[in-house]
């Protein structure tokens, strides 16, 4: 689902891609990857596993939430943050509005996406997507968000009906740290719809944080997508 985003970044960046235990390509038990304080442990024990030194972290959707929640619990792993319309914000609503929400999306996605899409859901399974999506309920990332202390960029879509961009562009008033960029007409998926731009938009935040104006090759810097 993200290999589009990730050869466009691995021009500029030295790219890792993970799927948690039971998600994607990824092998794990049915009692793996069953809530976002796991994954995020799992995610943890990746990176010190392959050595992988402060990297900057990117996640999409439910992802999101877990980089947010790793950069609050394990700080020393952390690098910079960017979260791509990061679920939980201002809260998750209930499981049939979530679902909701997705198929009020579909229409604004790449058609190329959506056997992408369905294969990744059919080899994790809806048995664990709903125990994943109940145990998701009513939950914010807010609180972890603001104890977050290393530079992070979240990225919203004006056109996304399962993360408000506006309720993204506000954050950026209450927490110097957090940059908020947001994709004219961009879906929920806008890792596969709007990889340009996104790419544009990260070297810009790298560029600014690095104090140059210069697009800058970075192939030394690691980039990991959950």
């Amino acid at each position: 689902m993200y290999l589009r985003l990730a050869r466009l970044l691995a021009q500029h960046f030295t790219v890792w891609l993970y799927d948690p235990p039971g998600h994607g390509l990824s092998q794990g038990h049915r009692r793996d990857s069953l809530s976002v304080g796991q994954m995020t442990d799992q995610l943890a024990l990746w990176l010190e596993t392959q050595q992988i030194r402060r990297p900057v972290l990117l996640g999409h959707s439910l992802g999101g939430e877990v980089v947010i929640q790793l950069a609050m619990r394990y700080p020393q792993l952390m690098g910079r943050l960017i979260a791509v319309a990061p679920t939980g914000i201002p809260e998750n609503p209930h499981l049939l509005e979530q679902v909701w929400r997705l198929v009020r999306d579909v229409p604004g996605e790449r058609v190329g996406f959506w056997p992408l899409c369905l294969s990744a859901y059919f080899r994790t399974g809806i048995g664990r997507f709903y125990r994943l999506a109940r145990a998701i309920e009513h939950q914010s990332t807010l609180p972890f968000l603001a104890l977050v202390r290393c530079p992070v960029l979240l990225f919203g879509g004006t056109s996304d009906p399962v993360v408000s961009s506006s309720a993204l562009t506000r954050l950026s008033s209450h927490w110097p740290h957090v940059r908020v960029v947001e994709l004219a007409g961009a879906p929920h998926a806008m890792t596969d719809a709007n990889i340009q731009e996104l790419t544009e938009e990260v070297q810009r935040w790298f560029n600014a944080l690095d104090g140059t104006g210069e697009v800058q090759d970075r192939k030394q810097q690691d980039f990991t997508r959950p």
